[in-house]
C-alpha cells in the first residue's frame, strides 16, 4: 500500500460542513463496496476499540442502514441512515442521524454526499457532510468525530490491503 495518498479533513463551522478527501490504493469497485456493503462497513467504520454492528442495511434510494458503534464496555451508540440518491460507483447521498435502539432518530441530523473517482489504480473519495445545526456539528466534533473518522479510514486501508493483493 502507498503511504503518499491524498488526505484532507476540513471543518468549516460557518458553513456547518465537514469536507473530507481521501485517496485509497485500491480500485474503484473495492472502495465502493467498502462503503456500500454492511459486511465490509462493519469491519472498518468504527474506530478501535469500538466495533460496528449493522442491524439492517438496504442500499437503495429510500433504503436505510441501522447500526451501532459498540464500545468495549458493551455500550451501544445507534445511528440511522436513509439513502437519498445513488449513482452506482460514482456517488451516493444519505441523511444520517443519531438514534435510540428502537430506530427513533434524534434530530437534527446531517446530509452526507460521497463522490468516488478512480485514476491510475487509486480511488479518491470526496465526502461533504452538511449539518442542519451548528450545535449538532459541534457536538459531533466534541464527541471525537474528527479523530474517530480519521482512525476509521485508516482501518479501511487495513481492510483493503489483502483484497488489493487478491485482485
Amino acid at each position: 500500500m502507498t503511504n503518499n495518498l491524498a488526505f484532507d479533513f476540513t471543518v468549516d463551522k460557518a458553513a456547518k460542513k465537514v469536507f473530507i478527501t481521501r485517496e485509497f490504493d485500491a480500485d474503484l469497485s473495492l472502495v465502493w463496496d467498502a462503503f456500500t456493503k454492511a459486511e465490509i462497513l462493519d469491519q472498518w467504520v468504527a474506530p478501535k476499540p469500538f466495533v460496528a454492528k449493522t442491524k439492517f442495511m438496504d442500499f437503495k434510494v429510500g433504503g436505510r442502514r441501522f447500526y451501532a458503534m459498540v464500545g468495549p464496555d458493551g455500550q451501544e451508540y445507534w445511528s440511522i441512515q436513509r439513502y437519498t440518491s445513488i449513482s452506482p460507483k460514482t456517488n451516493f447521498k444519505m441523511f444520517n442521524a443519531f438514534a435510540d435502539k428502537d430506530e427513533n432518530p434524534q434530530l437534527p441530523g446531517s446530509d452526507w454526499d460521497y463522490t468516488f473517482s478512480e485514476e491510475g489504480g487509486k480511488t479518491k473519495v470526496n465526502i461533504v457532510i452538511y449539518n442542519e445545526s451548528l450545535e449538532r456539528m459541534e457536538k459531533m466534533i466534541e464527541m471525537g468525530f474528527t479523530e474517530g473518522f480519521k482512525a476509521s479510514l485508516k482501518n479501511l486501508d487495513n481492510v483493503l490491503a489483502p483484497l488489493v493483493q487478491q485482485s
